[in-house]
């Protein structure tokens, strides 16, 4: 089944303005985290439910420009402010002119939401757990929405951190995505040694698989068969934000057709690579995105000595033969 649900509890209404010859170019756009991810995902051909609160006027708008995308929208809608913001991108700089946070929603609401994506993600059985754009949703969503989807059988993925993170790993997890920075926030040291160790304490914590973006550095990906390093070509930079997200997408978009994770992260690893080349995030070109994929490098780390639970220590790593690449792209994997 080609689809999958995404929770985006808060979508945020975009508003920017940039210069044009004839003058002021205003655009307005659905955002946020989860909106993104759908946005990829819809892209790559996948039927996405997005389940959300939708706020007010900037709800209302959000619909609209959601189901133009084809993005399926099943909300709880309610009457208080929504997120939104304005940002003046005239001189080329993104300058915040307005921003308004959304309203914390009541006990009642949550209940709702939370029911409407545990019956929409059973339903397609593959989840994202999208994060707000400020602290407006309680953390514990995150630990019984992940515990729940996967007793009744969904795969649960998520991009998140601190607290939410935390979350999610007490109900558990297929996947979790996650920076350098996210993952050494609070620690000294960037080694792939070191981050491979933290990324299997993640592993122990509830996570089958973790995926790691390391900005210009190849992506480091770590599961039960071990550690592998994937790697794209570089492109000049126009907005580096939602990459991270659009790699997300892409490994989701990926296993929805059916590929495994190993399969699936080169596609992620693609639409990642091509969203910093665009100022829209999660967007693209999908045959760009397909042509892009089979230039994804992977070198795979393999030991036997790897314990079965996936955690790897440095004396582990030191002990593990890097074999000459194997191939390129899907096949390498």
């Amino acid at each position: 089944m080609n689809s999958a649900t995404v929770f985006a509890p808060s979508p945020t209404l975009t508003v920017t303005i940039e210069s044009h010859p004839s003058g002021d170019d205003v655009h307005l756009h659905a955002g946020g985290q989860g909106v993104w991810q759908a946005r990829m995902l819809t892209l790559l051909g996948v039927d996405v439910t997005l389940c959300a609160l939708l706020s007010g006027e900037s709800g209302l708008v959000i619909r609209t420009l959601l189901e133009r995308e084809g993005i399926t929208i099943d909300a709880i809608e309610r009457g208080d402010r929504g997120s939104a913001y304005i940002h003046d991108r005239r001189d080329g700089e993104r300058r915040t002119i307005a921003e308004q946070r959304a309203t914390t929603p009541g006990r009642h609401e949550m209940d709702e939401l939370y029911s409407l994506t545990l019956s929409r993600g059973i339903d397609t059985g593959l989840v994202v757990l999208s994060g707000p754009p400020h602290d407006e949703i309680p953390v514990e969503i995150y630990h019984r929405l992940a515990s729940d989807l996967r007793r009744g059988g969904a795969r649960v993925v998520v991009d998140l951190a601190g607290e939410r993170l935390d979350a999610a790993l007490r109900g558990g997890v297929s996947i979790l995505k996650l920076s350098d920075e996210e993952l050494a926030a609070d620690e000294s040291g960037g080694s792939t040694a070191d981050l491979t160790e933290r990324m299997s304490e993640l592993r122990s914590r509830g996570a089958e698989t973790v995926i790691l973006t390391r900005a210009s550095q190849p992506a480091l990906l770590l599961d039960a068969e071990g550690l592998a390093e994937i790697a794209v070509p570089r492109f000049e930079i126009a907005d580096h934000r939602g990459a991270g997200d659009s790699l997300t997408a892409g490994v989701v978009a990926g296993i929805a057709r059916g590929q495994t994770v190993r399969e699936a992260v080169t596609l992620g690893a693609a639409a990642g690579a091509l969203n910093v080349t665009r100022h829209g995030l999660g967007t693209g070109h999908r045959d760009a995105i397909e042509g892009l994929r089979d230039q994804v490098s992977v070198r795979v780390v393999e030991s036997a000595a790897t314990p079965a639970d996936g955690r790897v220590t440095p004396d582990d790593l030191a002990a593990m033969t890097t074999p000459e690449q194997t191939g390129r792209g899907r096949e390498a994997l």
